[in-house]
């Protein structure tokens, strides 16, 4: 059978578990909406936590920025890795403790003040959109390549499914569909990497295949430096970007791991406290099996694109390169029309132009693997894609009803009109999204970069002051997330988009300190947090019964029950 009936086949099937999840687990009540009744394991939350986080840049994207960018794409795995760990040990039992439903609520309660509330719910919707237009752009790209529609198409279909089960099921649908998805894509991204570590090395475990040699005896790291070097691009293992900037991003990715409200809300799933950081570890494990993985399908995907492609014959070419072409996301331009790709460093010179998007879910095309595991790459990306854009989804839905409806505009709205006005927000986040699929800013990992700069510029100084300062008061916790947010945006706006400011002036030469835009969130996050410290000092001190909150959710004694707050 060929690749398209394979894809259709396998995307049936995972959809229709999806959607028959969906169905059979729907909320019937804002709790389960919003938590999922608090009731989920600790071992499905951990699967389903690694599916929500292990978006299309995960699965997707990650790989083909470590394949272009060789050591200096390391900085994605340190820092969404690292992340893991500060938000298991530093927040998420505390939040559970506190017994919230989203960050917002946390952040409204913590600091007794709705303002604070309102400027979360923006921080929430802002860094929520930005992240999930990332995801809508990843489902169109697979669906593109593996159905033979265009990008724009693409999206609108995952809009489709997204939307029955994020607004049937809210969070308790979410998160059964998310352990079902973790499981897809997992498999889908670890059966080619063995199958290529196996005919590369004579290895089949990738991690350990992608360190040792090919049949020529050579180390396939060393090879991969010569052909780079050959073609006049930098050596794949050597760093071409300053430590500064390293440092930077990798802290801004890791902060802002922590303080990802989709990723947050995970913790409050779960039964009990210790749930929270059991279920952290858990999802850390499922985490670690793909991430390790990376590097090894990076360097495969590098080297066997490099020796079917650069200086073949074009009309030679394999079957694959044809099929990317009529993506758009793969351009042979013949500009000497000689017929040879030209695929060089010097831009004058190179006919080849690669979306790195596509490195992942073309790797099993360029090693000839057969073509239910080709199509397989395809059902795996859309389930890392839709659990991701689902779980932002319901934050977005959620800081909407709960956070703005409920707490602010209507108090006592009833559990049944919480409930429509919940889906009601999940229906129109939807539309918004596929509108940032179809036009997003650049390619999907680094829009995902610029999220997670956001929420560190954002969120996680209010997070880890809220539970670890009892003197911080709300005048310090709205100034700091202000200024970070508007820092972040106003750097993004500047150095990203080129939205404000004159894009040939403002280039890389040009940065504050040397840090690139995906890095910026670190310095955001400092002012945010001398903001917030300064403005907290001359202030007045929170109401004692806050400070005693703060107190409660940071003693471990009776730390297996949930608080009743």
């Amino acid at each position: 059978m060929g690749i398209l009936t394979w894809t259709w086949i396998l995307v049936g099937i995972t959809f229709a578990l999806y959607i028959g999840i969906a169905i059979w687990a729907r909320a019937g009540s804002s709790k389960e909406f919003y938590v999922a009744g608090g009731g989920v394991p600790p071992i499905m939350n951990g699967m389903a936590t690694a599916a929500d986080w292990m978006s299309a840049a995960s699965f997707i994207s990650l790989a083909g920025i470590v394949s272009f960018t060789g050591y200096d794409g390391s900085v994605y795995l340190m820092g969404w890795t690292g992340g893991y760990v500060l938000l298991a040990l530093l927040l998420a039992p505390y939040l559970r403790k506190f017994g919230k439903f989203t960050v917002p609520d946390f952040i409204g309660d913590r600091y007794y003040s709705n303002t604070a509330r309102v400027v979360a719910v923006i921080a929430a919707l802002i860094v929520s959109f930005t992240y999930v237009a990332g995801q809508m752009r990843g489902v169109g790209i697979v669906f593109s390549r593996y159905l033979e529609v265009d990008i724009n198409t693409g999206v609108y279909i995952g809009m489709a499914i997204v939307l029955f089960y994020a607004v049937l099921g809210g969070m308790k649908g979410i998160t059964y569909t998310q352990v079902a998805q973790y499981c897809v894509l997992i498999f889908a991204f670890m059966v080619p990497a063995i199958f290529i570590s196996f005919q590369m090395t004579g290895n089949p475990i990738p991690q350990l295949g992608f360190g040792g040699s090919g049949e020529d005896g050579v180390y396939l790291l060393d090879k991969l430096d010569g052909l780079q070097q050959q073609l006049g691009f930098h050596e794949y293992t050597s760093g071409s970007k300053s430590m500064i900037d390293v440092f930077a991003i990798t802290v801004a990715l890791m902060v802002g791991t922590a303080g990802l409200p989709h990723v947050i809300v995970r913790f409050f799933t779960v039964p009990k406290v210790k749930d929270a950081r059991v279920s952290a570890g858990w999802a850390l494990l499922f985490i670690a099996i793909l991430y390790t993985t990376v590097p090894a399908v990076a360097v495969f995907a590098r080297t066997k694109l490099i020796e079917t492609v650069s200086n073949a014959e074009y009309a030679e070419l394999p079957e694959w390169f044809g099929n990317w072409e009529k993506t758009g996301l793969l351009k042979f331009d013949d500009k000497n029309g000689d017929g040879v790709v030209q695929y060089v460093a010097d831009k004058a010179a190179n006919e080849l132009t690669i979306d790195r998007d596509i490195m992942v879910l073309a790797n099993p095309e360029i090693a000839q693997l057969p073509n239910w595991v080709i199509a397989l790459v395809g059902a795996g990306g859309l389930a890392a894609a839709l659990s991701t854009a689902a779980g932002l989804l319901l934050v977005i839905a959620s800081s909407i009803s709960h956070d703005l409806f409920k707490k602010i505009i209507k108090p006592d709205i009833s559990e049944k009109g919480e409930l429509i006005a919940a889906r009601l927000s999940a229906f129109v986040a939807v539309l918004i999204a596929g509108y940032f699929g179809i036009n997003p800013p650049g390619f999907v990992a680094a829009v995902v970069a610029l999220a997670f700069g956001l929420a560190a510029a954002s969120f996680f100084p209010a997070i880890l002051l809220g539970i670890f300062d009892k003197r911080m008061n709300k005048e310090g916790a709205i100034s700091g997330m202000i200024v970070g947010l508007t820092l972040m945006f106003f750097y993004m706006a500047k150095y990203k988009l080129h939205w404000i400011g004159d894009p040939e002036v403002d280039t890389a030469e040009n940065w504050w300190f040397g840090i690139s835009p995906e890095g910026f969130g670190t310095v955001a996050m400092v002012v945010n947090f001398i903001i917030s410290l300064v403005v907290s000092r001359l202030t007045p001190a929170p109401p004692q019964e806050v400070q005693e909150i703060v107190e409660h959710i940071r003693i471990p004694s009776g730390a297996g029950e949930a608080s009743a707050h």
